[in-house]
């Protein structure tokens, strides 16, 4: 390719980006135009990718951590022949369109995931390495390399500003991630100015420290330099490589260059028909494209299918000679579950006593074998939130087979690594920490839900009921705000075998994440012969002990659900008959018909006491006008467990003393 050809096809580029803000007068131009180059040598020299089949397994990953950017992308994945239009470009950031305002995954074919708050896209870039080396370690053989993709990914200064890049860069130095190939945008532009008002660190030095290996760029145009360091971070295979590259945001604009006017904002008709004069295009055109510049990149988008090709041999090779393996990978990457995993789930007896903790501990044991492409940790609480699968060893950067992973006090990064190993198909990834530390995750909490994405979260120590380390750690507003959330499903099971379904129920589901929120303190069994099936916990709220001719309805969730039934029967004692529903699930129970929610809760029947150690917010929906709330609406104390639980009316002698007052 000529140089001229080369220039033109960049230049192109930065025309469409300029185009496609001012259109939408909204947007980012500068970082695109200034990150042109770097986007030709990836999409054109670099990554491996069929643009007609966007999602064959071994293609590499290209990750759009500074998603405000994301012309950048759109423009190159409608260049390489994408599923994407001219028009759609033209219709950036309008209402339905696919190219919204920042990269959308599921929106469009070429979007590996959704990327925007700053520092999430560096951190899915991790556990998109960490899912790479799991597959390559489980599947590749002697002279047969399934899976030896790279992951690239472009940050900004924001995302490094951000902290959950820290925790993941720390990550992927310690596991030696060499299949990372970040490049960075060393634009020293932010949105208030030069980077230097807050951020003048030596980013070369820190992520060394981190154990990467860089490399730095001096001029952004530099297209051999850019490949060659590229390369060169290919060849480094213990070590995740950043390759700091000055450019300079909104190049090609006259007077727009350099400054943060460019980083958030439309560059204006006038600069931008300067700009397009600036590089040798008619300011009267508007999207245009050669002929010569769309013909490159088709080439160079059509290449992939020849690669696949490759690919696609090679994994009939491999058919041939293990063809279990090649039939379990098929199998999980379909989506599809294995047959005889649930006969296999636990079942407890109503002697036994055990924290729900314990209960989803030992179901994850008794069901792992059946998931190969199943792992999971905790952030330094394996022995708390008893996720660790025994038979397994740790993922470690010698052993990245095993199933154990130790995210380290991150549970920031712990959210979006999930996030980056669950868009990668057959995973059941899953991360554990105490309740109260959900609020680290809350922003890849978010984006797993945006994207219908199912990491499993296991949340542990669920109340006041944990007892002596007091207000920092005795959630009370979280179950409130997780449930705030759309397409997340929170289940919070009230004993050992409402436990094993809602792990049962969590594999089975799909369109979003699963939050398990789980006790420290002991609970005990419930008969469920006696009264009803743990299975009906996939309604999400099931008549648990009826009575006959009911005068009123306890609902109840986690270790409230035992506290129900003891008010249940203190109040038969005194000719009061109560129904019991155990609840486990709010979404799981709204998407039944009405039908099944008459049963439940029948409309015949207003006097209604919700009761959860947690804040009141939401209940009012089930309890209605004639009801009432046990639940809690101030912090914790430090105290023993139990002790907490009576102070804050979570007793028989409080729920039996509320029922009879609302029966007054």
């Amino acid at each position: 390719m000529n140089e001229d050809l080369t220039q033109l096809c960049i230049n192109t580029v930065r025309v469409l980006a300029a185009d496609a803000v001012q259109k939408a007068n909204s947007g980012h131009p500068g970082t695109p135009m200034g990150t042109a180059p770097i986007g030709h040598v990836l999409w054109s020299r670099a990554m491996n990718y069929n643009a007609k089949n966007p999602e064959w397994a071994n293609r590499d990953r290209f990750i759009l951590s500074a998603g405000h950017a994301c012309m950048l992308q759109y423009a190159y994945l409608y260049l390489t022949g994408y599923d994407l239009t001219l028009d759609d470009i033209k219709n950036f950031r309008q209402l339905h369109s696919k190219t919204a305002g920042h990269p959308e995954y599921g929106l469009l074919d070429g979007i590996e995931i959704t990327t925007g708050p700053l520092g999430q896209g560096f951190a899915n870039g991790v556990g998109m390495g960490i899912a790479q080396k799991y597959l390559a370690a489980r599947y590749n053989k002697e002279g047969l390399d399934l899976f030896n993709y790279h992951i690239y990914a472009i940050c900004s200064d924001g995302d490094l500003m951000e902290g959950v890049s820290a925790e993941a860069a720390s990550m992927a130095g310690h596991l030696k991630l060499g299949n990372l190939v970040y490049l960075y945008d060393n634009n020293h532009i932010s949105i208030e100015g030069d980077t230097a008002l807050a951020f003048d660190e030596d980013v070369a030095k820190r992520f060394e420290a981190y154990g990467w290996h860089t490399q730095s760029i001096d001029d952004g145009n530099d297209i051999e330099g850019i490949t060659a360091a590229i390369e060169t971070a290919k060849g480094v295979t213990d070590k995740p490589s950043l390759i700091l590259v000055r450019t300079h945001i909104a190049y090609g604009a006259p007077d727009a260059v350099n400054t943060a006017e460019s980083h958030g904002a439309p560059l204006g008709d006038k600069e931008v028909a300067a700009t397009k004069k600036n590089l040798g295009f008619d300011p009267d055109k508007f999207f245009y494209v050669p002929d010569e510049v769309l013909g490159f990149y088709r080439k160079a988008g059509a290449k992939g299918a020849d690669v696949e090709k490759q690919w696609n041999d090679l994994f009939a090779s491999y058919k041939e000679k293990y063809p279990e393996l090649a039939a379990e990978y098929e199998l999980f990457s379909s989506g599809k579950l294995p047959e005889g995993w649930k006969d296999k789930l636990p079942v407890f007896g109503v002697n036994e006593s055990m924290a729900t903790r314990q209960a989803s501990g030992k179901t994850i044991n008794a069901i792992a074998d059946y998931f190969p492409l199943m792992i999971g940790g905790a952030a330094d609480l394996a022995p708390s939130t008893n996720t660790e699968i025994k038979n397994s060893k740790s993922f470690e950067a010698d052993n990245y087979s095993g199933k154990n992973f130790h995210f380290g006090i991150r549970e920031h990064a712990m959210g979006s690594v999930l996030n980056g190993i669950a868009v990668t198909k057959g995973f059941t990834p899953y991360g554990a920490t105490f309740l109260i530390f959900s609020e680290y995750m809350r922003p890849p909490i978010r984006l797993a839900a945006i994207m219908k994405l199912k990491p499993m979260y296991v949340y542990t120590h669920d109340s006041i009921g944990l007892g002596e380390d007091g207000t920092t750690h005795q959630p009370v507003e979280q179950l409130a705000s997780l449930r705030s959330i759309p397409n997340i499903t929170v289940i919070r099971p009230g004993d050992a075998n409402e436990t094993v379904q809602a792990w049962r129920v969590a594999i089975e589901h799909t369109g979003g994440p699963v939050a398990l929120i789980l006790s420290r303190q002991k609970l005990p069994v419930i008969d469920q012969d006696k009264y009803a099936k743990a299975a009906s916990l996939e309604h999400g709220a099931y008549v648990l002990s009826d009575a006959e001719n009911a005068q009123l309805i306890l609902i109840a969730t986690g270790s409230e659900v035992s506290l129900a039934m003891k008010a249940q029967k203190a109040l038969q004692d005194e000719n009061i008959s109560a129904r019991v529903v155990s609840m486990p699930s709010w979404e799981l129970f709204e998407k039944q018909d009405a039908a099944y929610k008459e049963t439940v809760f029948p409309k015949s029947l207003k006097k209604r006491l919700a009761i959860e150690a947690g804040s009141p917010m939401g209940w009012h929906k089930y309890v209605t006008d004639e009801g009432d709330i046990v639940g809690i609406s101030k912090f914790g104390e430090s105290a023993p467990g139990d002790q907490v639980m009576k102070e804050y009316g979570f007793s028989v002698e409080n729920v039996v003393a509320k029922a009879k007052a609302l029966l007054k």
